[in-house]
């Protein structure tokens, strides 16, 4: 039976390019028939990466078969993978998040979760001699998965180990790190196909705190004012998206990638009062700006309170 490999609800590059990555480990190097999924559909930087690198787009996961074998990548939260994930065969988790709890499996597993910003780095680690075989599309779907989850070495979450395996698929590859990322990001920031409820939702996870539960999203842009230049209608749509997600609340952080800070939007006093009690500010409109937040993983959900 063939192995599915998939992240996260609301693809964004690394949980796209991981899938990817790991589907050809195993089917090319490890024998295992293998295929990538997608849980949803991908934001535009990791569409960006599949036409830069020729990638086929993986298919919609669709309904989960009870013990189909599955990879998971990229998340071991089950609150953001398929309802029956658990009636699955879950052979392995590859991931660099905080461990949640919740999944669980037929037996004994590879469960590989590492303090890197990224899990393409991981993967290339998990490859070891095995990586020198990676074909160019999937060494550049790995840098770009890098290079977007570090924002280009200037997240919190950058590790020296993430930066050299970068530098060195882009010296494999013959790519200008700065010039790249830059189409990445250019790429990234060019939300104008979307409608409100699916810019809230393109990069979001729920959480809870404090008793409320959040729907967390975060926007990485070069070109802040264009995704600022509709606040009121992001705004308006929080109301509904949050309702319709089982959540209490959106909170939407446009992160300035080049300026390295965030402008969290304030529609209501309750979002005042996580902005004022999380990140000892003061809020004195309907948005507010954070310097030098650009990590969800490691500055906004470790400081949220209500």
């Amino acid at each position: 039976m063939t192995t599915l490999v998939f992240g996260h609800k609301s693809p964004d590059t690394d949980s796209t390019g991981s899938a990817l990555i790991w589907a050809w480990y195993l089917s090319e190097v490890k024998g295992t028939a293998a295929e990538p999924r997608l849980l949803g559909e991908p934001n535009t930087e990791a569409a960006f990466m599949l036409e830069r690198w020729n990638l086929d787009k993986p298919a919609m996961l669709g309904d989960l078969a009870e013990g189909t074998p599955v990879v998971i990548v990229d998340t071991n939260n089950p609150a953001e993978l398929p309802e029956g994930v658990n009636a699955a065969d879950i052979q392995g988790i590859i991931d660099h998040h905080k461990l949640v709890g919740g999944l669980e499996t037929k037996g004994p597993i590879d469960i590989t979760i590492r303090p890197v910003a990224c899990t393409a780095t991981i993967l290339h680690d998990l490859m070891g001699e095995d990586a020198a075989r990676m074909p160019e599309p999937v060494r550049g779907a790995m840098l770009t998965c890098i290079l977007s989850d570090t924002l280009e070495f200037r997240s919190p979450t950058t590790t020296e180990h993430d930066r050299a395996v970068a530098e060195a698929l882009a010296t494999d590859l013959g790519i200008s790190i700065p010039d790249y990322a830059a189409e990445m990001f250019a790429a990234k920031s060019d939300v104008s196909a979307f409608s409100e409820a699916e810019l809230l939702r393109m990069d979001s996870k729920e959480y809870e705190v404090g008793g409320k539960r959040f729907r967390v999203s975060v926007l990485e842009t070069t070109a802040p004012g264009t995704v600022l230049s509709r606040k009121d209608a992001l705004m308006e749509a929080m109301g509904p998206v949050a309702a319709e997600d089982g959540a209490d609340q959106v909170l939407l952080f446009v992160v300035d990638i080049l300026n390295e800070e965030a402008t969290l939007l304030v529609p209501n006093d309750l979002v005042k009062s996580v902005a004022e009690k999380s990140f000892s500010t003061a809020v004195a409109g309907d948005t507010v700006v954070l310097p030098g937040i650009v990590s969800r993983k490691k500055q906004i959900i470790p400081n949220l309170a209500v």
